[in-house]
C-alpha cells in the first residue's frame, strides 16, 4: 500500500530582520486571534456608545445612552448608608458627650465612624496612627494644648485653630521675642527652658535666663512653666515639644514664634461627625 506523499508548506517570506543568521518569518496570524481582535474593536465601539467615554470639555465625557455614571452610584450608596446610619446620627447628635460611652452600640458606632473620619480628614496632618510630626501634636500622649477632655477635644476639632473660617476657633499668639529682646536675653531664657526640661544647660546663662522668663513668658506658661492649656500655651517643663526641643528649635520658636493653624471642622463635617472624630480621638490614650 502506497503512502500518501507529505505536501510541503507554502514558503512564507521573512519580515526582513535578521540576526546571527536567523531570520523572522512572516508567518499570517491565526484566524481565531484575528476574529477575537476584531470583535474587542466592534465592543470597544459599542462600550463607548453605550456607557460615559469620551471627554467633550471639562466639564465631563459624552453621558452614554444608558446614562449611567458611576459617580451617581457611589452618591447613591453613600445616600443609602446615611440613611441607615441617620438614628444612630441622631442619637449621637442628641446625647451628652460625656456620657455616649454608656451606651456600648453609641459608643461602638460613634468611634468606628471616627476612625474613618480620621483616616479621612485628619491623618494627612496627624498621622494615620495619630503620632503627629513635627507641627502637628501628638494625639496619643496626655499633653493637650488646649484641654483634652472629650468637651474641649469637640471645641477644637469643631471650630479649629487660628483659622480665618470661624470666630470661635482656638485663639492664642506668641509674640517673636526676636523683635522685643536683645539677642542674648533670648539666649539666657533659651538656656533656661532647658533647664527647667531637664536638658543640658549653662548654668549661669540660665539663671540670668529666668528673670528674662518671669518678666515675658510667665504670663502664658505659668511660673513655673507649665503652661496654660485655657490659652494653648505648652508645658515647657517636659519631653513633649511640638516643634521640637533642642536648643536650635527653641531658639527659632522664641526668636520667630510659631502659628500652627487647624481648620475649623465644624463647617466641612457634619456635626455627627465632628462628635465621632472627637471621641475616637479621646479613646487613643491621651484623653482626660
Amino acid at each position: 500500500m502506497s503512502k500518501k506523499p507529505l505536501q510541503k508548506k507554502p514558503e512564507v517570506g521573512t519580515t526582513g530582520h535578521s540576526w546571527d543568521g536567523i531570520e523572522e518569518l512572516n508567518n499570517p496570524l491565526p484566524r481565531w486571534w484575528l476574529w477575537l481582535f476584531y470583535a474587542t474593536i466592534i465592543w470597544g465601539l459599542i462600550w463607548t456608545i453605550l456607557y460615559p467615554a469620551w471627554p467633550i470639555s471639562s466639564q465631563g465625557a459624552t453621558p452614554g445612552l444608558l446614562g449611567y455614571s458611576s459617580r451617581q452610584a457611589v452618591e447613591a450608596d453613600i445616600r443609602k448608608f446615611e440613611e441607615r446610619n441617620a438614628p444612630l446620627d441622631q442619637k449621637l447628635v442628641a446625647a451628652d458627650l460625656t456620657t455616649v460611652r454608656d451606651d456600648a452600640e453609641l459608643y461602638s458606632y460613634a468611634v468606628k465612624g471616627g476612625a474613618a473620619v480620621f483616616r479621612t480628614w485628619c491623618a494627612q496632618c496627624h498621622g494615620s496612627g495619630a503620632q503627629g510630626a513635627v507641627g502637628f501634636p501628638n494625639l496619643l500622649d496626655d499633653d493637650w494644648l488646649w484641654g483634652g477632655t472629650i468637651e474641649d477635644i469637640y471645641y477644637t476639632v469643631a471650630h479649629g485653630v487660628r483659622n480665618e473660617d470661624d470666630p470661635d476657633a482656638r485663639y492664642s499668639e506668641m509674640p517673636k521675642w526676636g523683635e522685643i529682646l536683645e539677642p542674648e536675653e533670648i539666649d539666657a531664657v533659651v538656656q533656661y527652658v532647658l533647664k527647667i526640661s531637664g536638658q543640658s544647660h549653662d548654668a549661669a546663662r540660665a539663671e540670668a535666663g529666668a528673670t528674662v522668663f518671669a518678666d515675658n513668658c510667665a504670663a502664658c506658661h505659668g511660673d513655673d512653666g507649665k503652661g496654660d492649656p485655657a490659652q494653648g500655651a505648652p508645658n515647657l517643663t517636659d519631653a513633649i515639644w511640638l516643634y521640637g526641643g533642642d536648643e536650635a528649635a527653641i531658639t527659632e520658636s522664641v526668636t520667630n514664634s510659631r502659628f500652627g493653624v487647624m481648620p475649623a471642622w465644624s463647617t466641612r463635617l457634619s456635626d455627627a461627625q465632628v462628635r465621632q472624630a472627637a471621641l475616637y480621638v479621646h479613646q487613643l490614650g491621651g484623653g482626660q
